[in-house]
């Protein structure tokens, strides 16, 4: 099926089922697209009460994955901006779960040099877009639920479960201001940035990174989170 006349405003990304899921809750008049090149399957659809027509679509996991398939849907959609949405890991003892995050910035956490005095770290970051974060922060004034963050999150290539781990001590020194661990945002963030859209990040924390993430997620955590972090990208 072909892209409607009337384009998406907002390209909303999520990398889970249950991502995914949140989001098209919200979604009402959903009508589904295929991408004609990569097969890439997306909704669009209306949320209730906004002028705002979004396309959400599942990517799967991992920011190089997340890079290509969002250069592609932007080329095809032409949105306005673009949101990466879902679940991450909480790095500070003062984010709790079901909190949500906002990244003001999104780091790139891989990058560097490796000399013989060890390795000199090359940071990667994309800063929020400043219209969005301050409709973000408009948004969440009045809204009851969830302590909302607007902080920095970090990007890497592993899902973090352990807090004395070398890529968790990696994050605490270099990147000390993140408030949350995921996989996706950088790659949606450099993206956008290409194809000169605005674009902003938001989480829901669903463990603290940690040894307890099994746990967290067998205790239904990362549907809550999802859910949340849903619920502040449409507000």
């Amino acid at each position: 099926m072909s892209v409607p006349e009337t384009k998406p405003t907002v390209l909303v990304l999520t990398a889970l089922a249950l991502e995914y899921a949140a989001v098209r809750a919200h979604v009402e008049e959903r009508q589904e697209l295929v991408h004609p090149g990569n097969g890439t399957f997306v909704e669009v659809g209306r949320l209730p009460g906004s002028p705002w027509q979004v396309a959400v679509a599942e990517l799967g996991e991992g920011a190089r994955n997340t890079a290509a398939l969002t250069a592609s849907l932007i080329g095809w959609l032409r949105p306005r901006a673009v949101l990466f949405v879902g679940v991450a890991g909480g790095l500070k003892e003062d984010v709790g779960l079901g909190d949500v995050v906002v990244g003001t910035k999104v780091y790139g956490i891989h990058g560097g040099k490796v000399t013989a005095a060890g390795l000199q770290v090359r940071p990667e970051a994309w800063s929020g877009s400043h219209a969005l974060l301050q409709a973000a922060r408009s948004a969440v004034r009045d809204m009851t639920g969830p302590r909302v963050h607007f902080k920095p999150v970090a990007t890497g290539d592993v899902v973090l479960a352990d807090a004395g781990s070398r890529i968790a001590r990696h994050v605490h020194e270099h990147y000390n201001d993140a408030v949350a661990f995921e996989m996706e945002g950088s790659g949606a963030a450099h993206a956008a940035h290409l194809e000169g859209r605005d674009a902003l990040v938001v989480r829901g924390v669903s463990d603290h990174a940690d040894a307890g993430k099994a746990a967290a997620d067998a205790g239904g955590w990362q549907e809550r989170a999802a859910a949340r972090a849903a619920a502040v990208a449409v507000a």
